[in-house]
């Protein structure tokens, strides 16, 4: 058995006041004195950290907002002085799809590194958009030897990228020299460069120093290269270098110390990947397509032929771009995964997902829906402090200061956020009973689906759901 997956982290305290979510007003001119206050009884001491917190207070608007909202001291309090109330800019955060609630458990998880808790338990719909309509098997989770992250088991989160062959011929000593190229990576996460949107600040050095730290690969725009202040030998195993079309190959001694590459989309997408396996045929080429109107039927095309692996990208919020009615990338991919299923040649790909992973679990809920691993992209920022205000603009003010952030904060923060998608990946794992990520593709069986149970309970009575 492989020694098991461990990241190292350690806390990385916030640069900036917390914009937590409950704050509590207290009105203390009726207070009896109780000697059993509620307070001190505070399972999680937010009333002593609170007064400390006041004591070194520097910014009369940084109001401490750090309650767990478990509502205890407000029920408890017997002169009913203890309200909660919600920070309003905690409100503004985010938009529609990145919501408040995701931001603040990106902002935990990337100072602790562990597996965020609220103590006001789960407060997000049952139901609703995109990933959120889908719900995974949680029928393993009684048994007591599922339970991964503490130790009694192993679960493996491993993948492969590249082209697995189908079968093997012993009949010849040429049976492992013409394996193709594969490169396994101890996390179905690869870390995407962000969109031009979100192109401020130049996060790329971080990304990549993480990806060497943590085993995974960060993809670099090849015209940044190289990179100032790092160590080529140590991350150019961990860089994937992004080639558009008009973008020449790195020198043959760069590339070929690199185990991936990914190019654009373009109608000669596959005489490019024949140049560079020419040049470096160990190397893994992957294609990246935008799911736009024609992406879905592209990436098929693509699938069906000599291509290894298709990168397929949704935008920020997860969507199909340039249609009126956009499909959820979960929709497309079991579009793709389907399709070639049915032709008999779905081991003979792999396929990148990126767009709309907000979270660990919509790393689960991916693979499920038939990708091999996801990429990421704006949790990396987010776990910055970044309060995803879409103003990464030349010349405006960024709100959480990252143009100012230190070296060490951002490889910390960003290590410790992978850890803790890393434990809840275990977890979510080790409640559906599987204990190898590989298995988990495609499993539709695993999960259940609102709009299939929908269809299947009211549909013979009301038809089909209308669409807006």
């Amino acid at each position: 058995m492989p020694e098991k997956y461990h990241i190292k982290t350690s806390p990385v305290p916030p640069r900036l006041p917390r914009i937590g979510k409950y704050g509590v007003v207290d009105w203390r001119e009726d207070c009896a004195g109780c000697h059993n206050c509620v307070k001190r009884a505070c399972i999680y001491d937010r009333h002593r950290q609170e007064m400390e917190y006041i004591r070194n207070l520097s910014d009369v608007n940084a109001l401490f907002f750090d309650c767990m909202g478990c509502f205890s001291c407000v029920q408890d309090c017997t002169k009913n002085l203890l309200g909660m109330s919600i920070n309003p800019v905690y409100e503004r955060l985010g938009n529609e799809y990145w919501t408040p609630d995701i931001i603040r458990t990106t902002w935990l998880q990337a100072e602790t590194g562990k597996i965020p808790v609220s103590g006001a338990g789960y407060g997000g719909p049952f139901s609703g958009a995109g990933f959120d309509s889908m719900w995974t098997d949680m029928s393993e989770i009684v048994r007591p030897t599922r339970d991964g992250i503490h130790g009694r088991e192993y679960i493996s989160t491993s993948v492969d990228i590249g082209r697995k062959v189908s079968y093997l011929d012993f009949s010849s000593d040429a049976c492992c020299n013409n394996l193709p190229p594969l490169v396994t990576i101890p996390l179905p996460v690869i870390f995407d460069m962000n969109p031009t949107k979100f192109a401020l600040p130049d996060l790329t050095n971080i990304k990549a120093a993480v990806a060497a730290r943590t085993g995974l690969i960060s993809i670099v725009d090849s015209r940044k290269w190289p990179l100032p202040g790092i160590d080529f030998e140590q991350l150019l195993p961990h860089i994937a270098f992004y080639l558009d079309e008009n973008t020449p190959l790195p020198s043959h001694d760069v590339l070929k110390k690199t185990r991936l590459v990914e190019i654009q989309d373009s109608p000669d997408a596959g005489d490019r990947v024949k140049k560079i396996k020419d040049i470096c045929p160990d190397i893994v080429a992957v294609v990246r397509i935008e799911l736009n109107k024609n992406g879905l039927d592209r990436a098929i095309e693509l699938a069906c032929c000599d291509i290894e692996v298709i990168h397929i990208i949704a935008d920020s919020n997860g969507n199909e771009t340039g249609t009126e009615h956009p499909r959820f990338i979960k929709d497309m991919l079991r579009t793709i995964h389907t399709s070639l299923v049915e032709d008999g040649i779905r081991d003979n790909i792999t396929i990148i997902a990126g767009g709309g992973i907000a979270l660990p679990e919509h790393v689960a809920k991916s693979i499920i829906c038939g990708a091999d691993l996801v990429s990421i992209d704006l949790p990396l920022m987010i776990a910055l402090e970044c309060f995803f205000c879409s103003r990464c603009e030349p010349g405006l003010a960024c709100p959480a200061k990252l143009e100012n952030i230190d070296f060490d904060y951002g490889t910390g923060r960003m290590t410790n956020l992978i850890a803790a998608w890393h434990g809840q990946l275990i977890e979510v794992m080790g409640a559906m009973g599987m204990r190898e990520i590989r298995r988990l593709r495609g499993e539709t069986g695993r999960a259940m689906f609102f709009e299939e149970l929908e269809e299947e309970t009211f549909g013979k009575f009301f038809g089909k759901r209308k669409q807006a």
